[in-house]
């Protein structure tokens, strides 16, 4: 369930009926990158820190700039995060 508090970040979906422990993916992506400092707690009491670093390593979508600032939060070293290697199938000009 998530708390009223944390809903506007998940507009787009039902958030009385999702469950972010089956979504890990796109809970921890969608918190990093909008999420604000309560956001975050909450995100750091469902998920353990190995998941979000995995998150952190491995989603592409997240922008460089929150790329940048959590692999900074959690030491991981920039060529591990997948954001910075990323190249849109179809760049804009």
């Amino acid at each position: 369930m998530i708390p009223k508090e944390i809903k506007p970040f998940f507009w787009d979906i039902n958030t009385n009926t999702f469950e972010p422990k089956d979504y890990p993916d796109y809970t921890i992506f969608r918190i990093l990158e909008l999420g604000n400092e309560n956001a975050i707690s909450w995100l750091r009491s469902i998920f353990p820190e190995d998941e979000i670093k995995r998150v952190i390593r491995t989603e592409r979508r997240l922008s460089k700039d929150k790329a940048a600032y959590w692999a900074e939060v959690y030491n991981i070293p920039q060529a591990e995060v997948s954001a910075f290697s990323y190249v849109p199938a179809f760049p804009f000009p």
